[in-house]
């Protein structure tokens, strides 16, 4: 194992100015926080934007002062790593509507002094990466090498080419789409609903109050089983009861239970009931199906490297297929690579599960036309 990045810090940039959405409302002042590592060279050619999941955020690798966890893709950034931080100057910037930082539901609204709640505007992937460019613009970087991410994070590496195919060579979509299918709009709208439906979700209004936790926990309980595969339930948990198990009854007896009660709790700590409401939301409006992805021009001199994991059953490798597919019949360079990994769905984050990717992604980069 390579020796990581050791402490590093968010950055905030605020531009007063703010940001014109799709919606042709205009969001100010916009905040983004966003992390740096490695060294912009002089020719500000080697810059990579990693593009965060749905829960993911800005701290995508190294670690934070007084915290043990790393960052979420630690084992792909960093010296001698996938994407390795004395080549590259990567960059991952939290997206707008999160609640990691950059502005989202929970950000003071400007006009009225208090959390924006449902008066926040809607947003879509193109507004979130119309945020990175003013930011990398900020930075003076003009060209990224390439845009890579896992899950959201792969669908704005898309949106990405689709808006700024002069402005990037590579690009690499892991375990992503094109568009959400009819299922992976279903699954998103019955959180939703879990979040709406908590009493005290109190229509979006319930900063410095009660939180909604019971419905954000119901939401986060469904993602996750979606995110791991039959395979992996079946060897963590199988039927196993707890030793204290006093028999049949409405309380987590079975391991599985108790586990997705765990990473609910655990998750209300950390994110916000609405944003997950309006990120859900702009996943599903994403649409680069059919020509929408060439529209805004010529992808001819970009590399894409697209990678799917066998047993991901929430984005399954046939819409990998069709992305390529796509890709291949508007003649661009497009690699297509299926991980047998057992993880699914979050087989791009898991460190054991990551191997073969990281070894992919490192050649794919090292390729430079």
């Amino acid at each position: 194992m390579t020796k990581g990045l050791g402490t590093v810090e968010t950055k905030f940039h605020v531009f007063p100015e703010g940001l014109k959405l799709e919606s042709g409302k205009t969001l100010a002042p916009l905040t983004l926080a966003y992390e740096t590592y490695g060294e912009l060279n002089s020719e500000k050619s080697n810059t990579i934007l990693v593009m965060h999941a749905f829960t993911g955020d800005a701290h995508a690798a190294g670690s934070h002062k007084g915290e043990k966890a790393p960052g979420w893709w630690d084992f792909m950034i960093g010296p001698g790593r996938a994407l390795n931080t004395e080549k590259y100057f990567v960059i991952c910037a939290n997206v707008i509507a999160g609640c990691k930082g950059s502005t989202g539901p929970s950000s003071t609204n400007p006009k009225t002094g208090k959390p924006y709640a449902l008066e926040f505007p809607a947003v879509t992937l193109a507004d979130m990466v119309h945020a990175q460019v003013m930011l990398i613009d900020q930075l003076g970087i003009r060209k990224v090498y390439a845009v890579i991410g896992g899950s959201m994070g792969g669908m704005l590496a898309l949106q990405w080419a689709a808006l700024y195919p002069d402005r990037i060579e590579c690009v690499i979509p892991i375990a992503a789409t094109l568009k959400h299918s009819p299922q992976q709009i279903a699954f998103n709208e019955v959180g939703r609903q879990a979040i709406m439906a908590d009493p005290d979700w109190q229509k979006g209004n319930y900063y410095g109050k009660n939180l909604p936790e019971h419905g954000l926990a119901v939401a986060r309980m469904l993602g996750h089983i979606t995110y791991m595969s039959n395979e992996s339930m079946e060897k963590k948990f199988a039927r196993r009861v707890k030793e204290d198990n006093g028999g049949f009854q409405f309380s987590p007896d079975f391991e599985v239970e108790g586990y997705l009660q765990y990473r609910g709790q655990s998750f209300v700590k950390r994110f916000d009931a609405n944003s997950y409401l309006y990120i859900t939301k702009a996943m599903d409006y994403f649409d680069l199906s059919g020509d929408k992805l060439f529209e805004k021009g010529s992808l001819d001199h970009a590399r894409f490297l697209v990678i799917a994991f066998k047993s991901d059953w929430l984005y399954p490798s046939v819409q990998s297929h069709d992305m390529v597919r796509q890709l291949k019949m508007h003649n661009i360079d497009a690699t297509y690579c299926e991980i047998d990994a057992g993880y699914g769905h979050d087989s791009f984050l898991i460190e054991s599960e990551g191997i073969k990717q990281a070894h992919l992604i490192k050649h794919f980069l090292a390729k430079r036309k």
